[in-house]
């Protein structure tokens, strides 16, 4: 139980600075691709203060050098893909629904959240393992 609430915590710290980066990103530019960008933006900011975050606290991982670190965030961010489309699925979907600024992060936050629950599983069995090669 402990567990669950330390991962739930850590990733509504995600999802802020996921939805913050992608409110910062709106806020300075506003073009063509700004609601993409914003989206890319924030996707990347996430996935790397999520990586740090569950490699620390959740699965208590060490990676044994740089080399070793790398190819887990590579496999890391690898099992992110299928998770990013059910994000910006939602992201996307509530957007083109109800066409307003809140309702898209309402459905990115929807979608992180079913996303990091799947995401949990797939870094328990593939990505936070001993061997990694």
């Amino acid at each position: 139980m402990n567990l669950a609430i330390t991962y739930a915590i850590l990733a509504l710290i995600a999802t802020a600075v996921n939805i913050g980066a992608q409110d910062l990103v709106i806020r300075i530019y506003s073009g063509t691709f700004d609601i993409l960008a914003s989206v890319a933006v924030g996707t990347g900011v996430g996935l790397v203060v999520k990586y740090i975050l569950d490699k620390r606290y959740i699965f208590r991982f060490r990676a044994r050098d740089t080399v070793h670190d790398g190819k887990t965030f590579a496999l890391y961010t690898l099992m992110g893909l299928a998770t990013t489309v059910i994000f910006w699925g939602f992201e996307f979907g509530f957007h083109h629904l109800f066409e307003t600024k809140e309702m898209r992060y309402l459905g990115g936050i929807i979608g992180l959240a079913i996303g990091y629950l799947t995401k949990y599983h797939l870094d328990k069995r593939y990505v936070f393992r001993t061997e990694i090669v």
